[in-house]
């Protein structure tokens, strides 16, 4: 576990395990408890910390000074990417989906106040963004930089490592609370939080069963992408890692139509949350995964007696440019 020292700490660590005693009442069904990844810092809130704690340590210990990254014009990773460069003391350039806005807030708001540099990628693939990136830290290169690009949502065998750090944790409060929880489930984009959990389970011998609700991309393209961090974990750090043994479950079903995009069922289930346990979800990540797991309680996947743990990734920045929708559909 030498591997897992190798970070500096940017995060509020570790985080509380809390049970949404309103909400399970409200559902009748499981016990559902709430892993607080969003209290991991404020510019630096959310699951991405976790990883850029070991992203930033390698950038710092190989003499990088600026770092690049990429995703969507609201990513969180992008916004904790340009915070921990800032407190780091280096530069950081950002490239980002979509048609530079009208109006600049939340994330992209705070993108700007952290100093970022910005590059909108409007009609870009992620394919074509990493080449993008790459163009841009050639550019770097050329004026005497040395960048270190760091993947969409730092999903490599490097960030992953911050979840396997964070089954180290859970394992002790589980320990601690006399119990582990029958489902882990966390929201999914680019599979890095999905890809250290799964190797923390095997690795610090939980039992929980973890499914990803993805947010974006079908089940086959997220497994894919996991076994491939899986792979990489197992051949760069954990040579002990039982990469056979471990399920990858993601469920697609709540998708919608795409990343980004929410529904009012959607929006009403994160008002209902922040009114029944002053918790606050966003409609790209953890709002629509949570809506999924409220569906599959209602359709009996999940059952009274059971005990599930979600993880709150973070987000709250994210619901500001949802306002309008908000004031339309649900106020």
């Amino acid at each position: 576990m030498d591997h897992l020292e190798k970070r500096i700490a940017l995060g509020n660590l570790p985080t509380p395990i809390q049970k949404m005693n309103n909400i399970s009442r409200f559902l009748e069904g499981p016990d559902i408890y709430i892993k607080r990844d969003d209290l991991t810092g404020v510019a630096f809130s959310g699951n991405k910390v976790r990883k850029l704690e070991f992203c930033g340590a390698f950038a710092l210990e190989k003499g990088y000074d600026v770092l690049i990254s990429c995703g969507g014009i609201q990513s969180n990773h992008a916004r904790a990417t340009a915070a921990a460069a800032s407190k780091l003391g280096l530069g950081c350039h950002l490239v980002l989906g979509g048609k530079k806005p009208v109006d600049t807030e939340g994330n992209l708001f705070l993108d700007q106040i952290l100093g970022a540099s910005i590059t909108f990628a409007d009609g870009y693939g992620l394919n074509e963004m990493e080449d993008l990136m790459e163009e841009i830290a050639e550019d770097y290169r050329t004026k005497d930089f040395k960048p270190y690009i760091i993947p969409l949502g730092a999903s490599d065998a490097r960030g992953s490592l911050g979840y396997i750090k964070a089954s180290m944790e859970m394992k002790e409060q589980f320990d601690n609370q006399g119990f582990e929880p029958d489902h882990i489930i966390c929201p999914t984009g680019s599979g890095g939080t999905l890809s250290g959990l799964l190797a923390g389970k095997d690795l610090c011998g939980i039992s929980s069963r973890i499914t990803g609700f993805s947010v974006a991309f079908d089940s086959m393209s997220v497994k894919s992408k996991v076994m491939s961090v899986l792979e990489e974990i197992k051949g760069s750090y954990f040579p002990e890692l039982n990469i056979e043994e471990i399920n990858i479950n993601v469920n697609d079903s709540y998708i919608g139509e795409g990343y980004t995009k929410t529904t009012m069922e959607q929006l009403k289930m994160i008002k209902e949350v922040a009114s029944r346990e002053a918790l606050l979800f966003d409609p790209t990540y953890t709002g629509k995964a949570f809506y999924g797991v409220t569906e599959e309680i209602r359709n009996g996947k999940y059952r009274k007696g059971e005990k599930i743990l979600f993880i709150h990734t973070g987000g709250v920045f994210g619901l500001f440019p949802y306002k309008e929708r908000f004031r339309e559909d649900i106020f």
